[in-house]
């Protein structure tokens, strides 16, 4: 049977040994607008992956459109670095592609030298929180040449196609949409002249580049922003681009500010292949569907079920670049699965940070070469099969180690299983059994169900022992810790400890807000019944709603600091925020428990009369203090003269990034 995944397509007169699209994403690598070793090195490695086609970007096209840390393409001194990195991708066995783009009211005086922004009306954005100046007619002419030189750059430099980016709220979109299009000349009021300045910078790019230059427009299929435009607006800017000069649609979701999760977790896998499906209806050239696509069984489905003729894989090409190898070569037990955790990748851009990876240490990275044998072998143990441990040991390995794996559990994975705990969190059970296929698939020995000691590592005589024990629940000092309705959030995740009606959540950190989302869905009516009834009409959509978000428990959350979710991540604790809300969990913040009663706590907020005291009632209380590093063996170590190095929560409690990345390096140094 022939794979869909590999089955060669055209677009225009290029012709691509398979469906999978690599999207532009900013990656934050370039240094003022040129392109850096970084980035040649980063992309290298994806083209040996396999991928049919690789974008590059978003590049800039003028002054305005973006800031330094974005490729350049709009001035010529650009076109030697833009040659090195499509030799680079070609070289390396992929074709590529430029994105061009400009910001629009996205962009920031701060990355302007103070300059004011521009877009079709002066209207503010929730990211930017400032007032974009309108544009004249000239400028919007001046603009449109602009795009129309920066891919002749493109061309120039040998890369084999050129993509707009005409969504995502960016300037292109901000003249579609009547939300941030308020206009009265050609280029505002209806959905015609709306379209106006997409199209004309489409048709400029064509004229540009020549017939069989192949040109592509990424483009929301859905703007998800309320008073935006309707999907119908955007099927027909669709149908509009495909009838004239554009050779295959991108379809994306969401701009940036929009209020439905795109890219975390929390989004199930090819979700929104919907809405490449309902513009592939209407138009006659390839559809790429995106998002959340991040196993080649979903991009094969989507493929074959006539969702879009092409897949965007995109940040599961930072987490493997392998990825489409390892498919066509009937590998995929081995892939290591992008996700949705946003924290190496999105949430270091808000910290001008470039592109890191949770799952994969060697993203950014990619001139170092894990591979390269070590100056001399050793007998490595490696205790604990977290995440620390398990990327501790294969890195090891793969540098010509003798490598053994000690877990005191009966599996691996450690609290990568509990993170996965919450709903639209299981992908991080998804990433522990990525790690434990790569140790299975290297034949690492892996020992469960033994605790390591002293006389163990006397007999085993390792040269190096890399301590990966882990973290134990932070235990508080309140009185009435030890009552029999009394549980700890590690319990509740994993499904040890049972939780009655009313439950007080103490602690709202992280593992808190968690552990709410995890009882919030007790009770609820799962996603099939959900279906059940809706298909059949047996209640109203607004009474499902209800039902998907109110289980059978009242949680409170109670944190003595001023907010909750302090320690997690920008891009997916606004989604945990709304949720918590719509699960109609109580936060209290503020507060601080002095002790737990046989009905319930005592609450302690201080007010303009001192500290009050406030019972609360509770059938469960759920301890989420946080943790503390367990590292009973680095002390032994010591005594018997064992190199050690300790490293993941055994040595500080931090991420699940951490636990990989401080894994990866102990290995490297040894």
């Amino acid at each position: 049977m022939t794979d869909p995944l590999f089955t060669p397509i055209k677009i225009n007169t290029l012709e691509l040994a398979n469906r999978i699209y690599m999207p532009a994403m900013h990656l934050g690598m370039a240094n003022n607008f040129e392109v850096t070793d970084q980035i040649v090195n980063f992309y290298a490695q994806r083209a040996k992956g396999g991928a049919g086609l690789i974008c590059v970007g978003y590049a800039t096209i003028d002054a305005l459109s973006g800031n330094t840390q974005n490729i350049g393409a709009h001035e010529d001194r650009f076109i030697p670095g833009l040659t090195r990195l499509a030799s680079a991708i070609r070289d390396n066995g992929s074709l590529s592609a430029v994105q061009i783009n400009h910001a629009g009211r996205y962009n920031f005086s701060f990355f302007l030298d103070g300059k004011q922004p521009v877009a079709p009306s002066a209207i503010a954005s929730r990211m930017t929180k400032e007032i974009p100046k309108a544009m004249s007619l000239d400028e919007i002419s001046q603009t449109i040449a602009s795009f129309a030189a920066a891919a002749v750059r493109v061309k120039k430099a040998g890369f084999d196609a050129v993509e707009i980016l005409s969504g995502t709220g960016y300037l292109i979109s901000e003249f579609l949409s009547p939300l941030t299009n308020q206009r009265t000349d050609a280029y505002g009021g209806s959905l015609e002249n709306r379209m106006r300045f997409g199209l004309e910078v489409a048709a400029a790019v064509r004229a540009a580049v020549g017939k069989d230059f192949p040109l592509m427009v990424r483009m929301n299929g859905n703007d998800f922003m309320p008073g935006g435009n309707p999907r119908t607006e955007l099927i027909e800017y669709a149908k509009a681009l495909a009838a004239g000069p554009v050779d295959a649609l991108c379809i994306n979701v969401g701009w940036h500010e929009a209020r439905v999760p795109q890219i975390v977790a929390q989004v199930p896998r090819g979700t929104f292949a919907y809405l490449a499906r309902a513009i592939k209806e209407v138009v006659d050239v390839p559809v790429i569907a995106s998002h959340r696509i991040n196993d080649p069984e979903t991009a094969r489905e989507v493929i074959q079920e006539g969702y879009c003729d092409m897949v965007a894989m995109g940040r599961s090409l930072i987490a493997d670049p392998l990825l489409p190898q390892k498919a066509q070569q009937g590998r995929e037990k081995e892939i290591v699965h992008c996700i949705a955790c946003a924290q190496g990748c999105f949430d270091n851009l808000f910290k001008l940070k470039s592109v890191e990876c949770l799952c994969n240490p060697l993203a950014g990275y990619e001139q170092a070469d894990e591979t390269a044998p070590a100056a001399t072998a050793k007998k490595v143990l490696v205790v604990g099969g977290g995440a620390a441990g398990m990327t501790a040991a294969l890195t090891a390995f793969r540098r010509g180690h003798s490598v053994s794996l000690y877990e005191s559990g009966h599996r691996l994975g450690g609290q990568l299983h509990l993170a996965a705990a919450p709903p639209g969190r299981q992908e991080f059970a998804q990433f522990a059994l990525d790690l434990e296929n790569q140790i299975s698939a290297l034949k690492i020995p892996v020992v469960l169900n033994t605790v390591v000691d002293k006389k163990l590592i006397e007999t085993l005589a390792p040269d190096v022992v890399l301590l990966a024990t882990g973290a134990k629940p932070l235990v508080p000092p309140i009185p009435g810790l030890d009552l029999p309705h009394v549980a700890d959030a590690w319990e509740v995740l994993a499904d040890k400890a049972v939780t009655g009606t009313r439950v007080i959540i103490i602690g709202g950190g992280a593992v808190g807000v968690e552990t709410a989302l995890f009882l919030a869905e007790k009770g609820t009516l799962s996603a099939d019944a959900l279906k059940f009834l809706f298909v059949n009409r047996a209640e109203t959509p607004e009474i499902l709603f209800e039902m998907a978000t109110r289980g059978s428990k009242q949680i409170t959350l109670v944190e003595m600091t001023d907010r909750v979710g302090k320690d997690i991540g920008k891009s997916t604790k606004w989604g945990m925020m709304q949720d918590l809300g719509r699960f109609g969990v109580e936060t209290l913040t503020g507060a601080r428990v002095t002790k737990i009663t046989q009905t319930g706590i005592e609450l302690a907020f201080s007010g303009p009369e001192g500290e009050m005291i406030r019972p609360m009632d509770a059938d469960t209380v759920v301890v989420a203090a946080g943790s503390a590093s367990h590292n009973p063996l680095e002390a032994v170590l010591g005594q018997m003269g064992v190199a050690c190095r300790v490293i993941g929560d055994a040595k500080k409690v931090a991420t699940a990034f951490d636990a990989v990345h401080g894994g990866y390096r102990a290995a490297m140094d040894i």
